[in-house]
């Protein structure tokens, strides 16, 4: 653990107890997940109980405790995206990289999550990776996609 990226990242919030979600947002980016051993640390350092740090992290969907891949490959399953064949392409997604919905690959590179909607149903199917969202995804169109983030 980097104790001085840490150190850093406080510093850009003189109010800790008022920016929590934004700290661990950033302790996050730093790791791709929250590791116990930062959280001990910022608990240490901030006088935040741990206890309020874990209930911060799991509440929100956007956190996680175990590490995430690289990139995150998000399939939307919203009703419009599943009408079109979103299914079809997680399926695909899964077969290939060789990962169950909520995994990461072994090589840290890809974790991929089924998501209720991300709100661009006239894209449908869509698939979005880290930030890039991907629109009228097919099976095949969803490898070639996943190749350029090699």
């Amino acid at each position: 653990m980097d104790t001085k990226k840490i150190n850093g990242i406080l510093e850009n919030y003189p109010d800790i107890k008022g920016n929590l979600i934004s700290v661990l947002h950033e302790i996050q980016s730093l790791y791709n997940y929250l590791p116990e051993e930062a959280l001990r640390y910022l608990s240490r350092k901030t006088r935040v109980p741990l206890t309020r740090l874990y209930s911060i992290a799991t509440f929100y969907h956007f956190f996680s405790l175990t590490p995430k891949g690289r990139h995150q490959v998000h399939v939307c399953l919203g009703t419009a995206c599943h009408v079109k064949g979103s299914q079809r392409v997680l399926d695909e997604v899964e077969r290939r990289l060789c990962v169950k919905e909520g995994e990461t690959t072994d090589d840290m590179r890809y974790t991929v999550d089924a998501v209720r909607c991300v709100g661009a149903c006239s894209l449908a199917p869509v698939m979005v990776v880290d930030k890039d969202t991907h629109s009228n995804v097919t099976s095949k169109k969803a490898m070639d996609i996943l190749k350029k983030y090699d």
